[in-house]
């Protein structure tokens, strides 16, 4: 197994150093060559929690928004929520700048749920899943199960991935009991309501629709994944 952080997953699922990855949404994006298994993703239906920019003060007045490396996906969504407002602050490597009015700072995960307990009082957090339903209407997707083309029959492997989630979620108190950094209720309201674990009809259309506002900015190539509409080629991936 290896947990290393999404960028670097994509990174060694796109070099052939990994057959198959829980990764970011946007790595099928860019580079729809993977097959991808079916009904499951990690997805919010509104407030994610572990995607948030912090910021002091009014977002509005926000001149530069130092992103986390580690995940493309987030980066690209804050960039299609922009797209839809007057403003359009400096988007900049994360460093150790101290947030300001006019300095925010993205984060995501673990490191996003760390920082919110830690400074709840002290800043603001603008929730990317919940911007993103207030657009849209729809789930995010921000991780996929991609697997190599090359690799052949994909669908018993689907099939247990499929079966691990449910099993997991089978077991999700024992799993919230072996807990040690985070509190126990946090963990049941955070696994039962922030997150999603399916790919379904919804999770589909608001990839498309991810894809759709990502091509409008020209952050993957235009086009769908082939000759047929973007949808309709999304579901020929799945297994």
């Amino acid at each position: 197994m290896d947990f290393d952080h999404p960028s670097a997953l994509c990174d060694k699922l796109a070099r052939g150093e990994l057959d198959v990855a829980l990764a970011s949404s946007f790595e099928f994006l860019r580079n729809p060559v993977y097959q991808v298994v079916d009904d499951v993703s990690i997805s919010s239906a509104g407030p994610v929690y572990s995607v948030v920019v912090a910021h002091s003060g009014d977002i509005s007045e926000i001149r530069e928004i130092e992103l986390d490396p580690a995940s493309e996906t987030s980066a690209k969504l804050l960039r299609c929520l922009f797209a839809e407002s007057n403003f359009a602050p400096l988007l900049s490597r994360m460093s150790t700048s101290v947030i300001t009015a006019h300095r925010a700072r993205l984060f995501i995960g673990d490191q996003a749920i760390r920082f919110r307990q830690k400074h709840a009082g002290e800043f603001h957090f603008w929730d990317l899943g919940e911007q993103w339903d207030k657009l849209v209407g729809l789930p995010f997707v921000y991780a996929l199960w991609l697997i190599r083309p090359e690799v052949r029959d994909s669908k018993p492997l689907a099939e247990r991935l499929r079966n691990l989630r449910d099993e997991n979620l089978a077991d999700i108190d024992t799993l919230i009991a072996e807990e040690k950094e985070f509190d126990r209720d946090f963990c049941r309201r955070y696994y039962r309501e922030n997150l999603r674990f399916n790919f379904g009809k919804e999770e589909k259309q608001g990839l498309t629709e991810f894809h759709k506002r990502c091509r409008n900015l020209q952050l993957v190539p235009g086009g769908g994944l082939g000759f047929g509409p973007w949808d309709l080629e999304l579901a020929r991936c799945c297994v």
